[in-house]
């Protein structure tokens, strides 16, 4: 077996391959506080609850865009897993030819996502990632990462007016029946939401005249991430949702870089 981690801002997602099937991943939150040791205690309660065994697993895979829980995380994987896991980032092999003026300042989730997308599509795509952050990127049939654009995530939104203005209270990011709303939380739910909507879509419209004008083929677009589903179902402009792409694109990596894993 093999575990694959995607650490973020706000989750760390883990999943466990056997051979290619995906047969388990889950969701922990992102706590610069936790130790190796309760990293550890999480992980493994995860695999006793799934009837899987963490002798079984013979490699580990991590991207992460925090550096600050690393430390934690790695001594997580050497304790716990006993082996040294793949780091993604300057050294491993993708298959991504990165088109950044400084390529490191890539996340290593967006290059991920490029590489299972690539195998899966093999044509230009717009990939479009709903996390703490959500993210923009081009890549195209060569494997070459052309750019991107980042803007706040969708939650982050619905809490600065939170924050910000102080009669607005926490809401559910939820869909509304309709956006003509009658009190303040639907009102809220409303704006942030199909506003959100048409930012996603008028940023994919303006990618694809880019493209246009670079020669590329016409993109797939694809959604990942933990507020995909959410966005898709009203967009115009999404094709595919994909929501373990992150995890496959680990999958792919590791298999790429085998040698590393030896402690």
């Amino acid at each position: 077996m093999i575990l694959v981690m995607d650490a973020g801002n706000t989750n760390i997602v883990l999943g466990v391959y056997r051979d290619d099937e995906l047969i388990a991943d889950w969701r922990l939150s992102t706590d610069l506080k936790r130790t190796s040791d309760e990293y550890g205690a999480l992980i493994t309660e995860l695999f006793d609850r799934n009837g899987l065994e963490t002798s079984e697993v013979k490699g580990v895979i991590i991207s992460s865009v925090v550096p600050s829980i690393m430390h934690s995380v790695e001594n997580t994987i050497k304790k716990y897993f006993n082996t040294k896991p793949v780091l993604v980032g300057p050294g491993v092999k993708t298959g991504i030819n990165i088109k950044y003026d400084n390529p490191r300042e890539v996340g290593a989730d967006r290059i991920v996502n490029a590489v299972a997308a690539l195998e899966k599509y093999r044509t230009t795509m717009i990939i479009i990632d709903f996390g703490t952050a959500t993210t923009f990127c081009a890549v195209n049939a060569k494997g070459d990462y052309l750019g991107g654009a980042i803007c706040p995530g969708i939650k982050i939104s619905a809490e600065a007016l939170f924050y910000r203005a102080a009669k607005l209270p926490r809401i559910e990011l939820v869909k509304t029946p309709s956006i003509i709303c009658r009190n303040t939380v639907s009102s809220m739910q409303a704006g942030v939401v199909y506003g959100y909507i048409g930012q996603v879509d008028y940023i994919v419209r303006k990618f694809k005249e880019e493209l246009r004008k670079m020669g590329e083929d016409e993109p797939v677009v694809v959604a990942t991430g933990g507020m995909a589903k959410l966005i898709k179902d009203d967009s115009k402009q999404i094709d595919a949702l994909e929501p373990s792409l992150t995890l496959r694109g680990l999958k792919i990596i590791y298999e790429k870089n085998k040698e590393q894993k030896a402690i």
